[in-house]
């Protein structure tokens, strides 16, 4: 899973299964990344117009989250670099399509 291997070298880590058959990321023993089946248990879609965005410390980690994105066979919708003052992020598609945005305010 494409999540997993980004997220988990950001030190973030699968915390426990969810009954609807996703997981429940966490960082410092907190929830901070939940991926889970749809409510209406229909099968999930990509989201027209739908992003997650995943904030990280450094610059550094949003170079690695997205290199790492990229290197297990996400797609880049935007290279690391900084947005705003002090706004740095980075933009890829996992596998299924997903928008991910890796972000930090350092």
């Amino acid at each position: 899973m494409l999540g997993y291997c980004t997220v988990g070298s950001a030190g973030i880590t699968p915390m426990f299964e969810h009954s609807s058959g996703g997981r429940v990321y966490g960082k410092d023993g907190n929830h901070c990344f939940v991926v889970l089946g749809a409510f209406d248990r229909k099968p999930a879609t990509v989201g027209n117009g739908s992003m997650f965005g995943l904030r990280f410390d450094a610059r550094e980690e949003v170079d690695a989250f997205h290199a790492r994105a990229l290197a297990l066979g996400g797609t880049d919708e935007g290279a690391p670099g900084e947005r705003a003052p002090k706004f740095y992020m980075s933009y890829c598609r996992d596998l299924d399509g997903n928008k991910l945005c890796a972000y930090c305010t350092a």
